[in-house]
């Protein structure tokens, strides 16, 4: 079945190209989630007069991702986790985490678009890719520490002597 894909898919194609699927594809995911519409005559001449809507939209899209990807290029991330002698981590550090610490510092990043192959299960200092587009990738410093590490500090004090109270005098 052919379709006109409404969006941007992943390995499928761009907003506005017409591209052939299998039939349950088309009928039980992409036309019930509005993601396409069937390539029907009419379908196809209303895709012709949206198609320069179609190219601002994604020049503005990818501008938009450019001007986010210049300020990503400064942000780092730092994870604390439990971790083992051998720096293996009791767990892992997941894109989720990584887009929860960046919505802390104001970045709003889907965790689909932070591009972890595997969880980071050893403690270390990671260059993580972020698609902001299908054009446009930035990358962001993430740093796996130790939760608990022991901190160099200074020697503590002996406790002094409680003040001694003077003893009345024997009469």
């Amino acid at each position: 079945m052919e379709v006109i894909l409404l969006q941007d898919m992943e390995k499928l194609g761009a907003r506005g190209q017409v591209v052939k699927v299998a039939d349950g594809y088309a009928r039980n995911y992409l036309l019930p989630q509005k993601q396409a519409v069937a390539a029907t005559p009419q379908n196809l001449k209303w895709l012709e007069q949206q198609r320069v809507r179609f190219l601002k939209q994604e020049a503005s899209e990818k501008a938009d991702a450019a001007d986010l990807a210049k300020l990503l290029e400064g942000a780092s991330v730092t994870e604390k986790r439990k971790a083992g002698e051998q720096g293996t981590l009791f767990g892992s550090v997941t894109a989720q985490d990584i887009a929860d610490k960046l919505a802390a510092q104001g970045y709003k990043i889907d965790r689909r678009k932070i591009q972890l192959e595997h969880p980071l299960k050893v403690l270390g200092e990671y260059d993580v890719p972020i698609r902001l587009h299908r054009e446009v990738t930035a990358t962001v410093k993430v740093k796996v520490e130790a939760e608990g590490a022991l901190e160099p500090q200074a020697p503590a004090a002996a406790p002094a002597p409680p003040p001694e109270t003077p003893k009345p005098a024997a009469e």
